[in-house]
């Protein structure tokens, strides 16, 4: 009987294998920044160096294999992502800033057709900062800034608060399983 309550801990002990189920932890917070805006803040610890997770937030092609399955960069520091083509489907940003290896920022220019509260989502400013915590092992911080006083304020960062964890939990699982393979979840839609 010791024996095997001793076999029970020791496997206990060990790490559990990291899998597309196993949500990496997020911490999630709505501060108020000094000049009082209003932010939605998520965290998350990701296994890869600094410079590959850069490339995976700063570019049409880093996006296309974690975020969505179409992405591309447009005239003018402007690009386009969604699940679908053409302009009622995706959503048009303009990088702010994108500062080699710690920091892509963004706004919203166009969402697409019928997304609730998109005047409001306009003022929104979205920046990925990017800390090494060591070699192989990269903080990321998403924050969304200017989410508007009121119900639609509230409403977009209702939305966000789990679109944005669910976006970090899929960049996190693009470092440890690889790509995402859009066609494999039929999320792939030919672009015109």
């Amino acid at each position: 009987m010791r024996r095997l309550i001793a076999a029970a801990l020791m496997i206990a002990a060990l790490p559990a294998p990291l899998t597309a189920a196993a949500a990496p932890p997020i911490d999630v917070s709505t501060p108020i920044a000094s000049d009082g805006v209003r932010m939605l803040v998520h965290e998350v610890v990701v296994p890869a160096p600094i410079a590959d997770v850069w490339t995976a937030v700063s570019t049409a092609e880093g996006w296309r294999t974690w975020a969505v399955p179409l992405a591309r960069e447009l005239p003018d520091g402007r690009f386009e992502t969604g699940y679908a083509p053409g302009p009622d489907a995706s959503i048009e940003q303009q990088w702010i800033a994108r500062t080699s290896p710690t920091l892509a920022a963004f706004r919203t220019t166009r969402t697409p057709k019928g997304f609730p509260h998109a005047d409001a989502y306009l003022q929104v400013t979205s920046r990925f900062l990017l800390t090494p915590v060591d070699a192989r092992t990269t903080r990321v911080r998403l924050e969304g800034r200017g989410y508007p006083a009121g119900p639609a304020g509230d409403a977009l960062i209702g939305f966000f608060r789990e679109g944005n964890r669910s976006s970090l939990e899929q960049l996190h699982a693009r470092f440890v399983t690889g790509p995402i393979d859009w066609a494999a979840r039929g999320a792939v839609a030919k672009e015109k």
